[in-house]
């Protein structure tokens, strides 16, 4: 009985800890937060000043003395004392800084990381106010997010493309029988904007600049409606200001090779697919989540590469999310059925 009405008053929550962005799902709620997983610090102090959208706004704008750092890098964390502020802040805000128990916590963490990083993001979670943490992998939540029946005995396939990572999965029978991760996504993508601007106009932009130039004209497949944008930068040689003109082409010329890599990674998970899984796949299809598959023409390129449908999930960005949240709404139940499974 103790149980049941501490669970009730606990406000149990799903984390998509991301390196690009954090959303949490609270029990019986849904999703009630979405925001970058980014932090301003004083250099000097070891201050946190701000954090998530506030925070962001921040990067590449801080005067000498303040750093606006992605405390995540590739799906993991990079640094554990910022991290733990990050997710002790969002719990704080989900909870509305009002008193409550300490919560349960389902977090989606990349396929094969170490245990020492695992147990970095369980202790992050704990150190934050967690009472207990649970970890499931990226993809299983995705495919949980994107409701593909992954109990069967059939092949499914989903591609998660994030912000630091790409994350490749064949489920079936409620198990990852093929899995694949490159740290390649979202991020990289917008560094290859950047480094093209570099080489091809001499001009510097910031990555936030880079990330709206691949969401507003960005595509990995020529488009029936061709783009141009004007873009603002700092000229390398004189360091003055500069303003260009550029196409949706270039640009998808600048995404070809983090999108090559990306294909590759899909094509050797495929390669290592069982046969009769394989056969699956023809029929049904592979599903894309994450941020990373809203990039125009990226279900046509991985179609045409792979001759297998691509169709994206119904909602992308929050797939891993919405799957954590489900994991934590069946938590009783699949605890009794996989005792210490995910658990620690």
């Amino acid at each position: 009985m103790f149980n049941f009405l501490f669970s009730l008053f606990s406000n149990d929550m799903g984390v998509d800890l991301g390196t690009a962005n954090t959303l949490v799902y609270v029990k019986g709620e849904g999703i009630v937060l979405r925001e970058p997983s980014v932090v301003a610090l004083d250099k000097n102090s070891g201050d946190v000043l701000s954090i998530g959208a506030e925070a962001k706004k921040m990067l590449g704008k801080t005067p000498a003395n303040i750093v606006a750092v992605r405390p995540l890098r590739d799906g993991v964390i990079a640094d554990f004392e910022v991290t733990e502020k990050m997710i002790r802040y969002f719990i704080t805000k989900v909870h509305n800084r009002r008193a409550l128990l300490h919560p349960r916590i389902v977090i989606s963490v990349p396929t094969g990381i170490t245990e020492v990083e695992r147990r970095a993001v369980i202790d992050s979670a704990k150190q934050a106010g967690a009472r207990e943490v649970f970890l499931i992998e990226e993809p299983m939540a995705a495919a949980i997010g994107a409701e593909i029946p992954i109990q069967e005995p059939a092949g499914n396939m989903v591609v998660d493309i994030g912000g630091g990572c790409t994350e490749v999965a064949v489920i079936s029978l409620g198990g990852m029988v093929v899995s694949k991760a490159i740290g390649i996504a979202g991020n990289e993508m917008d560094e290859a904007i950047m480094q093209y601007f570099r080489k091809k106009y001499n001009l510097f932009i910031g990555e936030t600049t880079a990330e709206e130039i691949k969401i507003a004209i960005g595509s990995a497949f020529p488009q029936p409606d061709e783009k141009n944008r004007e873009v603002k930068g700092r000229d390398q040689t004189t360091g003055l200001p500069k303003t260009v003109t550029v196409t949706s082409e270039e640009i998808r010329f600048a995404l070809s090779e983090p999108l090559r890599a990306i294909v590759e990674v899909v094509k050797q998970t495929l390669e290592e697919t069982p046969a009769e899984l394989a056969a699956d796949l023809v029929d049904r299809g592979i599903i894309l989540a994450g941020g990373g598959a809203l990039l125009r023409g990226l279900p046509e390129l991985l179609k045409q590469e792979t001759d297998i449908p691509v169709n994206l999930a119904n909602d992308p960005l929050t797939c891993v999310v919405m799957g954590a949240g489900k994991y934590l709404e069946a938590l009783d139940t699949i605890r009794r059925g996989h005792k210490g499974l995910f658990s620690w």
